[in-house]
């Protein structure tokens, strides 16, 4: 199948399974049916797909995210001892790990096209990762707690697995309590690595998004925990300081000492 084969195949299979969009015209522009797919991605509840689905859609994201292009960790050069910063699309890299900023949830966002990296995590990575956290939610039986740690596969991303991290969510200064369980997000996904032998880990910009924490003391302690942490731990763990935007970038040079 052509991408285009794969993708309209896509379309019709997900809006069968939503009885409102019966009859819903496909449009026929390339970015438009782009756009739709993802929403209905976004949308679609945690369930399991047909084997023939899942084929399409991995041989589908797999092409796309390989188009974007991949970049592969072993190419970036340190800024410090084991420690990266790579400004780029966090779900074209290829490490160990990337982390995700998620909410208690856990499910992803379902917010169509949104433009967080929970959403671009979940879109593509495909449908399995919202099974695999809804089966983890089902068995914890409450809604995730700040600053905790969750590990899933990755799927159809570059990587090998996704770490899942709830934020704080602030409203104008950060307080003590939110400065340390932003602290605590990026300590639980370094342990949780550690535990699982991850040798390469991607942080992205926890809570500085949605939930509002201001990006240059979010840096500040991004940094400060991770090097705190492999100094305590003697962790070797390769750590990549993900930025997607101009301005992040500039923080993190900044703090990091990067040219």
């Amino acid at each position: 199948m052509t991408q285009l084969e794969r993708r309209l195949y896509l379309i019709k299979q997900l809006l069968k399974e939503q009885p409102r969009y019966i009859g819903m015209e496909i449009p026929t522009d390339e970015q438009a049916q782009k756009r739709l797919l993802r929403c209905l991605f976004n949308i679609r509840m945690p369930r399991p797909a047909s084997r023939e689905f899942l084929a399409v859609q991995d041989a589908y994201l797999q092409e796309e995210t390989r188009h974007k292009g991949i970049t592969d960790s072993a190419d970036l050069k340190p800024v410090q001892d084991r420690i990266y910063l790579w400004q780029g699309d966090i779900t074209t890299l290829r490490c160990d790990a990337v982390v995700n900023a998620a909410n208690s949830q856990m499910l992803g966002c379902f917010v169509p096209c949104h433009g967080c990296v929970d959403n671009a995590i979940h879109t593509y990575a495909g449908v399995q990762l919202r099974l695999a956290c809804a089966q983890i939610m089902e068995q914890q039986g409450r809604e995730e707690k700040p600053g905790k740690a969750k590990i899933t596969p990755a799927f159809n991303l570059p990587c090998k697995y996704v770490l899942h991290t709830v934020g704080p969510i602030v409203s104008g200064r950060p307080t003590k309590r939110e400065t340390s369980t932003l602290a605590n997000c990026y300590r639980s996904c370094l342990e949780l690595a550690e535990h699982n032998g991850i040798k390469s880990l991607a942080f992205c910009c926890i809570s500085t998004g949605e939930f509002h924490f201001p990006n240059k003391k979010a840096a500040e302690i991004a940094i400060q925990t991770v090097r705190e942490y492999k100094k305590r731990a003697h962790s070797k763990m390769e750590v990549i300081f993900n930025v997607f935007k101009e301005f992040d970038l500039c923080v993190y040079r900044q703090l990091l000492g990067a040219n």
